[in-house]
């Protein structure tokens, strides 16, 4: 074949690519303009106070003609406020980032709609409904937390069997009195069987169990207790900050995520669906990194990367929380046994 043969071939291609581009412009000024129109988007989030007002505080910055009202609170009381909402025929939300368990109960009662956020291209299969009712903003991998002053490096448990050894029985690792979402995942992973058989193994260690992820974290940073079972993104903050501390991945590392919806009744759907790319973006994404959080977006890396790469995971999907009540109960009635 001639080069010359090549050329209508190769403009063709040009064409194609820049009628592409030029729709994907004019939908995203159209979605800009509607959502300029509506004036105002209502979200819902499990988000905390400050950070949640920096993060909508951005997003205006950005859209200064998408005013953001936002509600929040814990995951429990946002997702039965949304239902109590429901059922009395009001319709206040337009978009909601909440844990992974939130979703099914949403959709169950026709809520929640789906969307594919453009965004959404640069996250991880596993971290995405391919029906588009959810998508991962961010996640908290639980991992194993340790103080350096009491534990080197070399020496630390590697496996969760390793957490069994009589060697670290004696209130010498702290768990949380309430990390069902790592039960789940466990279960999912392992089968529910052998999972709550593990929690009660692990509970026989004689676990120093409390509440609060945080407090956990500051008392084995202060050598209260050599280890942790935690949030990696906490136990790194304080790292980064000084403290002695270090962590490291038991396979596989259950994720908890939290996600985005659109409501099925948004008052505001096309600003709620620019806050939801906002929220994917790249910009919105290393936004959630500078609040210590862990993003999704494959060109966003966390702050060390090993924070989501590196190890076998098992994110628990909102279609996971089967039978979760069942996982409280078990969970619950461990930690009271031990």
């Amino acid at each position: 074949m001639k080069l010359n043969s090549w050329k209508p071939l190769f403009m063709a291609l040009v064409l194609i690519r820049a009628a592409a581009a030029f729709s994907q412009e004019s939908d995203d000024a159209k979605l800009i303009e509607a959502a300029r129109r509506e004036g105002k988007v209502v979200w819902y989030t499990t988000m905390s106070t400050d950070h949640s007002k920096q993060f909508a505080d951005r997003f205006h910055q950005r859209y200064p003609f998408v005013k953001p009202v936002v509600l929040r609170s814990g995951g429990g009381s946002l997702l039965n406020r949304a239902i109590a909402e429901a059922n009395a025929g009001k319709h206040e939300w337009d978009v909601i980032h909440g844990t992974g368990d939130m979703v099914m109960p949403l959709k169950a009662r026709n809520l929640i709609v789906p969307f594919f956020s453009p965004e959404a291209k640069m996250i991880d299969e596993d971290l995405k409904d391919q029906n588009g009712y959810w998508t991962a903003v961010y996640v908290n991998p639980v991992v194993l937390g340790f103080n350096t002053n009491l534990v080197k490096a070399a020496e630390a448990p590697r496996t969760y069997d390793d957490l069994l050894s009589p060697k670290f029985k004696g209130r010498k690792i702290s768990f949380d009195d309430n990390y069902f979402t790592f039960l789940q995942g466990l279960i999912n992973a392992w089968g529910r069987e052998k999972a709550v058989a593990y929690l009660k193994k692990l509970a026989a260690q004689d676990l120093a169990v409390m509440g609060g992820t945080t407090v956990r974290v500051q008392l084995a940073a202060a050598g209260e207790y050599p280890m942790l079972i935690a949030y990696a993104p906490i136990i790194q903050n304080y790292a980064n900050r000084g403290a002695p501390l270090d962590w490291l991945a038991l396979e596989p590392v259950v994720l908890s995520i939290t996600t985005v919806q659109l409501a099925d009744k948004a008052r505001n759907p096309n600003a709620a669906k620019l806050f939801i790319n906002f929220s994917l973006s790249k910009a919105g994404q290393q936004l959630l990194w500078e609040s210590n959080r862990v993003p999704v977006r494959k060109d966003v890396e966390p702050k060390p990367p090993r924070l989501l790469r590196g190890y076998k995971r098992i994110a628990v999907h909102p279609e996971g929380y089967k039978d979760y009540e069942e996982t409280i109960k078990s969970y619950t009635e461990v930690m009271k046994s031990r």
